[in-house]
């Protein structure tokens, strides 16, 4: 079956950096969008980072332009979203998504294929 697992996520302070990691199985990794959303307690899921199936071109929220890094590494099947400058706003469970097949962007949450399980980040001021 289609799996997403994550690791990385953790506590850390403002300013200090985090990566979070995220291996898939079980479905072509190339042929889908991969990357992150993330949810902030008492709020709904929302996009972080995305990787597109068309050409792995890459699109950030705005509160994570310029902070955030997406990649990914095919041989592997991982996508990482490198964290830096991290503020208190970013605690949250992050969920790494694939969407697809041959998605160009990852859209809303309700078109989200597969998720990972989540992991939490935690940023003290």
């Amino acid at each position: 079956e289609a799996q997403l697992v994550e690791s990385g996520g953790g506590l850390d302070q403002a300013g200090g950096s985090l990566t979070l990691s995220c291996v898939a199985s079980g479905f072509t990794f190339d042929d889908y969008a991969i990357g992150w959303f993330r949810q902030v307690a008492g709020k709904e899921r929302e996009g972080v980072s995305c990787l597109s199936a068309i050409d792995r071109d890459t699109d950030y929220a705005d509160a994570m332009k310029g902070r955030f890094t997406i990649s990914s590494d095919s041989a592997k099947n991982t996508v990482y979203l490198q964290m830096n400058n991290l503020k208190p706003e970013d605690t949250a469970t992050y969920y790494c998504v694939a969407v697809g097949p041959y998605a160009r962007d990852c859209h809303g949450a309700n078109d989200v294929d597969y998720w990972g399980q989540g992991t939490l980040v935690n940023v003290s001021s």
